[in-house]
């Protein structure tokens, strides 16, 4: 079935139970919120145990394709129910659960979401959003008609460093921003050949159910499963879909930035594969009332990545963190590292104290606790669901940052090219990029 198909048929079944925007969120503050999760292992897992240490929750479904994971998980919360394909869970548990928590590979995020939003589920979904473009904006229209709280899972997001940055930049600490610049030195890419021949499929791993509607392929063990496929091509978004949306979302969120106009990604020619190892990507943004008239956003990852290139030196030759952002304003720079790091304001080529600016923002002391800063995203969204709180990574804007992502990637596609992103019209101008905003889908 061809992906725009079957996203025009989910959004048409779902406009026959269009309910009014927070509907969706519990009225009664002692409910409790009975979910269901599609993918428990590694991320998924984390996302797990997260979601479950909410003191409202309870766990009822499991699902992963996996037999080994889905044991694990189990160990934890004896009581659910376990499944091994997501479609099963969803029909046959319907009425008896309130949220669905989607922790899988890219590639499988929007079918499952769809169908969970299509069922008036809530959903937490991992990031990025979506594999396609088309896919994002569509999730974003259907939960946005049926008013489901959403939330894209970049935990960092409510971290406390992110927030008083926003709050920083939006202050004016700098001025208008110009110039973002980002980078990561995570390689999740892969210049090699394509694998030949297969492997044996284990006998803990349903390799139908793994590869969803994304096209037939022979099983190699150490490339797809468990963790490679997001150096892939048919799987994935590669560092730019992983890390780049941690380090992206702050000075996006920031700035209220939209979607790009053009995209330029410097890296080798495609292999129809894996996704290049090394990458640099140049958008240009419309401008907002906190840049310029237009902004210039520069991602760099793989090797080098973290280069004290120009604007990115340090005062005192002090050593750039190995992934982080730079703004680059009126009045000086403004560095960010990733992650659990205070930001710090550059002028004239020193580091100047900003101790009264942060005390201002009112966010009390910083912190540094990973494990208790982490759950506070996920708890937010349970929070929505109970009608308790808002969410502040929904698809209304987590499919827009993802939008911007995936642009990113496909340019990728056309080495050195600039394309040129109709955000009205959900096209490029360049026609022979649009193939790469969708793709079919196999019926498994």
């Amino acid at each position: 079935m061809n992906k725009r198909e079957f996203l025009k048929k989910t959004a048409m079944a779902s406009s026959f139970a269009l309910l009014p925007a927070g509907t969706l969120a519990f009225s009664k503050k002692d409910k409790r919120i009975r979910t269901a999760h599609i993918g428990v292992g590694n991320m998924g897992g984390e996302d797990l145990g997260a979601i479950s240490s909410h003191a409202q929750v309870d766990v009822v479904a499991l699902c992963d394709v996996d037999k080994s994971n889905l044991a694990a998980a189990l160990k934890l919360h004896p009581k659910a129910k376990t499944f091994s394909d997501y479609r099963v869970m969803l029909k046959e548990m319907d009425k008896k659960i309130d949220a669905v928590i989607v922790s899988t590979p890219d590639h499988t995020h929007a079918p499952a979401s769809m169908m969970a939003m299509k069922m008036n589920k809530p959903v937490y979904c991992q990031k990025p959003l979506t594999h396609h473009v088309s896919e994002a904006r569509a999730m974003r229209k259907i939960a946005e008609e049926k008013g489901l709280v959403t939330q894209m899972g970049i935990q960092v997001h409510s971290f406390y460093d992110y927030k008083l940055a926003t709050l920083l930049i939006q202050s004016g600490i700098i001025g208008k921003v110009h110039t973002v610049r980002a980078w990561s030195p995570k390689n999740w890419g892969y210049d090699g050949p394509a694998p030949e021949g297969s492997d044996p499929v284990p006998e803990t791993l349903d390799w139908n159910l793994w590869l969803g509607t994304s096209a037939e392929r022979p099983y190699k063990e150490d490339v797809y499963h468990p963790g490679n496929w997001r150096k892939l091509v048919e799987y994935g978004c590669g560092t730019l879909g992983d890390m780049g949306v941690h380090i992206f979302d702050t000075p996006y969120n920031a700035l209220q930035l939209d979607v790009p106009t053009t995209i330029t990604t410097n890296c080798r020619k495609p292999n129809g594969f894996g996704y290049p190892e090394q990458n640099m990507v140049t958008y240009e943004f419309p401008g907002t009332k906190y840049t310029a008239d237009t902004l210039k956003w520069v991602w760099y990852d793989g090797v080098d990545a973290d280069k004290q290139r120009e604007d990115l030196m340090l005062p005192g030759g002090e050593k750039l963190n190995d992934q982080g952002a730079m703004f680059i304003g009126e009045k000086g720079r403004f560095y960010l590292p990733h992650f659990q790091k205070l930001p710090q304001l550059i002028i004239d080529g020193e580091f100047i104290d900003i101790s009264e600016q942060i005390a201002a923002q009112n966010l009390g002391e910083p912190v540094r606790d990973y494990a208790a800063e982490s759950p506070k995203h996920y708890h937010q969204f349970i929070d929505a669901c109970l009608g308790k709180d808002k969410v502040t990574a929904p698809f209304s804007y987590a499919s827009r940052l993802t939008e911007t992502i995936l642009l990113g990637v496909i340019a990728g596609r056309f080495p050195n090219q600039t394309l040129h992103w109709d955000s009205a019209n959900a096209k490029f101008v360049e026609e022979e990029a649009n193939q790469y905003l969708d793709s079919p889908y196999r019926e498994f």
